[in-house]
């Protein structure tokens, strides 16, 4: 596909815009490799941020508002992947989604916000898959840490225990880092979305609402805090996971169900000890405001508080038998800004260069049905993450062998100590 630029970021004046613009600059320059351009509403504001970044006066500025059909349609019709950080997406995305899906340009954003990639999976699936376009939501912390984290912990099921796990768990054992007011923003235009019509409620509650024509078998409760043995940990309710959970049973259900039609899968946030219910930390999920207080759009955590922020996720996969197998994915920087700005840059550098339409054609996607081979050999080299084993699983093989003389029952037995 001859475009003028591999990647266009729109949205680049905007807080994650903008973190998304100095990880494609420092990675990749303005001139070298990567062919890419910046995009937004006002020429003068990009401008700034280019120069903000330390970016040459050569990077390309392209100009495109939301408001205005035909300048969407003229920038689809110069990329090959497009990037959108301009949220609420249910405001301000569905044009561009749109364009994209008309002009066979693929698309990656970091949307959170559920519902609304239900309406554009009713409205433009069939044009995207006529058109070649991939559109491929939740490219952030949404949700790819979770999706690609589970659909590598499956890839070792199959490798290590000879079939995928039809339950795992999701479980959230450190993360610091904080809110911006654009995602706080989101998060109130979705409430007020779903006061305004009931409907909405329902999607938001429903893990199968990305699988049209499929629900599966009611899922864990992640509503309630417990203690889950399984993870060594009381766990709470993590706020993230009701977009999360339906990225993942789409993956399964986009690739086939190879983990199975009955597959359970669930997020919680482990914390110390049974939570109080007035809990701030268990109420927000693992993050929080700083020192500054509740961020306005464009504003969000400060570049130490990107850089010292981090976290880690747990995978617990059950298979039928009983059997456990443990998988982890590390994040180098502070999880929705510093990590996200480099996981989105890449994934659309990803569907770029490294997934050929006829092995991802076009279609609505999530980012492991989509790239989940090539974004788990990318992200650890381009985005600070670490997919792996837990560590409790490296003498997993030595037991084995130990056991390998012993009747099945007996076996079991052994290597669980």
């Amino acid at each position: 596909m001859a475009r003028d630029f591999e990647v266009i970021l729109y949205g680049a004046t905007g807080y994650t815009g903008r973190l998304v613009a100095e990880h494609l600059l420092k990675t990749y320059g303005a001139s070298g490799d990567l062919t890419w351009a910046m995009a937004g509403r006002n020429l003068d504001k990009l401008a700034e941020i280019r120069d903000g970044i330390g970016a040459p006066a050569a990077l390309p500025l392209i100009q495109a508002d939301a408001a205005d059909a035909a300048s969407l349609a003229a920038m689809a019709a110069r990329a090959k992947v497009i990037i959108s950080t301009v949220g609420p997406y249910q405001l301000y995305g569905s044009p561009l989604v749109a364009a994209c899906a008309k002009a066979g340009t693929d698309y990656v954003d970091l949307t959170g916000e559920s519902h609304w990639i239900a309406e554009m999976l009713a409205a433009h699936e069939a044009e995207a898959k006529a058109s070649g376009a991939r559109l491929v939501f939740s490219c952030g912390f949404d949700s790819i840490p979770f999706d690609l984290g589970v659909w590598y912990l499956q890839r070792e099921a199959a490798r290590r225990l000879g079939a995928p796990v039809p339950r795992v768990r999701g479980r959230v054992r450190e993360i610091a880092g904080g809110l911006s007011g654009g995602t706080l923003y989101s998060g109130m235009a979705t409430m007020t979305a779903a006061k305004a019509n009931p409907s909405i409620g329902a999607v938001l509650a429903n893990p199968f609402a990305l699988t049209p024509g499929f629900t599966g078998p009611e899922q864990p409760d992640g509503d309630k805090p417990y203690e889950d043995k399984a993870a060594g940990s009381w766990v709470a309710p993590f706020m993230m996971a009701g977009i999360n959970t339906k990225a993942v049973h789409r993956t399964n259900f986009m690739l086939g169900h190879p983990w199975g039609e009955d597959f359970k899968y669930d997020e919680m946030l482990m914390v110390a000890g049974e939570p109080a219910q007035d809990d701030p930390a268990a109420a927000m999920g693992g993050f929080s405001f700083g020192a500054a207080g509740m961020p306005q759009p464009g504003e969000g955590p400060t570049k130490d508080e990107r850089e010292n922020g981090s976290y880690d996720l747990l995978f617990i996969g059950e298979a039928a038998d009983g059997r456990l197998l443990r998988a982890v994915v590390h994040g180098d920087k502070d999880p929705g800004y510093g990590s996200t700005s480099k996981i989105l840059g890449e994934a659309a550098v990803c569907l770029a260069r490294e997934v050929p339409r006829d092995v991802t054609p076009g279609g609505v996607w999530t980012p492991a049905a989509a790239m989940g081979a090539q974004l788990v050999a990318r992200l650890p080299a381009k985005a600070g993450l670490t997919f792996a084993l837990d560590a409790a699983e490296a003498s997993f093989g030595v037991l084995e062998r130990e056991a390998g003389g012993l009747a099945p029952v007996e076996k079991m037995a052994f290597l669980r100590g």
